[in-house]
């Protein structure tokens, strides 16, 4: 073992001639554990609402989403899908139709969404598991069904088990005709579905959409075989790059091809902003635990300037009388930074199994989510040792500055 190592672990663990010292060296250890479990756990629960909320999506958003980069629609003939199916590492593909719609129901109108979907759209995402009241199913006995968002049946307070109350769906026609006499003739399309079943996702989600079968939609909007997106759905173990890029290869360069985190990249890049903003506050605590570190350091300094005139007598430089308390520094950092990840660990399975600190409010979980990941562990670890570090070099300059000679008084 390096002898500027030795002698610090010694000073670090022997008993002090003050019992001061001891109590403020013991002070900044547990200044770095908390400190250490703070900046962990604040990595850990923004980890854990972006996979609540990845995995959220995920119920209504596909692995690969490819739209026209002109216009709002396209043909989707067989061929074209044939050719996406072909591809390694596609297991599903089903089309959409989104257009903005007017919506009836009793009294209560409102706009939002209409999306038709096809019978594989359930297979892509998981929207079928969302479903709280009713059932995922768009046709019963004859009678097309539509899937509400949980804010859009509360706005137009439908009633899914209702099969005598339609909803009256409203969308502008793309050309306008004018009667005989040249008056103009109604300029909306109506079609009239019945409530079905409600899903419950994301609040974006379910205060806009109404999920209807695809030839709905398309009836509705005048359109024969038009789609205005292909998603799909990646088999397991996929590379989601690679399949992003052939299917931008069969689809060609008048489509948009993107990935699930590219579907919601503005909102995804808010949360990382916050996730490294609210790490960069909780490391300001940090610094102030740097001075219990300088603090401490510095008595010990103080304390052992016999022993280090004497080291320095016997031909010490002081390059290594300046790398003992650099090195005591590092292990009250790893000693700290040790306990830290200890508490962090025992907090995340009370959360994980207990979950003692819930959510406020009416939220799709009860307690916070959270999710620790190995490379939280090494930033934290390089972001306390490089403050450690720092706040080291105080005392260890002081420390090189000892003359080899005392003159005793």
């Amino acid at each position: 073992m390096n002898l500027s190592l030795r002698i610090a672990r010694r000073y670090l663990f022997a008993k002090k001639s003050t019992n001061a010292i001891n109590i403020i060296t013991g002070i900044a250890v547990f200044g770095i554990a908390v400190g250490s479990a703070a900046l962990v756990l604040v990595l850990s629960v923004f980890n854990g609402f972006e996979d609540l909320i990845t995995t959220m999506y995920s119920n209504f958003n596909p692995d690969i989403k490819a739209t026209p980069t002109r216009g709002k629609t396209f043909e989707a003939d067989t061929v074209m899908l044939e050719k996406l199916m072909a591809l390694e590492g596609v297991e599903q593909v089903s089309r959409t139709l989104e257009e903005v719609a007017f919506f009836e129901y009793k009294d209560n109108q409102d706009f939002g969404t209409l999306k038709g979907v096809d019978e594989n759209f359930n297979k892509v995402v998981g929207i079928d598991t969302t479903v709280r009241e009713g059932r995922y199913s768009f046709e019963e006995n004859g009678r097309q069904l539509a899937i509400l968002g949980l804010g859009m049946r509360n706005k137009l307070g439908a009633n899914v088990g209702d099969r005598f109350t339609e909803l009256a769906v409203y969308m502008p026609k793309r050309e306008q005709s004018s009667g005989l006499f040249g008056q103009q003739l109604q300029p909306f399309r109506r079609r009239y579905i019945y409530p079905g079943g409600t899903f419950v996702i994301q609040q974006e989600f379910d205060n806009q959409y109404v999920l209807a079968p695809l030839e709905f939609a398309r009836e509705l909007s005048g359109t024969e075989s038009e789609v205005s997106a292909l998603e799909i759905r990646m088999a397991p173990g996929a590379e989601a790059s690679q399949v992003v890029a052939a299917v931008q290869a069969v689809m060609g360069p008048d489509f948009d091809v993107k990935g699930r985190y590219e579907q919601e990249s503005s909102f995804l890049r808010l949360m990382q902003v916050e996730k490294w903003l609210s790490y960069a506050i909780a490391s300001l605590m940090m610094l102030l635990v740097a001075f219990n570190i300088v603090g401490a350091l510095w008595m010990v300094v103080l304390e052992k300037q016999k022993d280090i005139a004497i080291l320095k007598s016997m031909g010490a430089l002081n390059t290594s009388v300046r790398n003992i308390f650099l090195n005591e520094g590092l292990l009250l950092s790893l000693l700290g930074i040790g306990m830290g990840f200890a508490l962090a660990i025992v907090l995340y399975t009370l959360q994980k199994t207990v979950g003692i600190i819930s959510v406020p409010g009416n939220f799709v979980v009860d307690a916070y989510p959270i999710s620790m990941r190995l490379i939280d562990f090494i930033i934290v670890a390089v972001t306390v040792i490089a403050i450690g570090g720092l706040a080291s070099v105080p005392p260890a300059l002081r420390a090189m500055k000892v003359s080899a000679l005392i003159r005793e008084e």
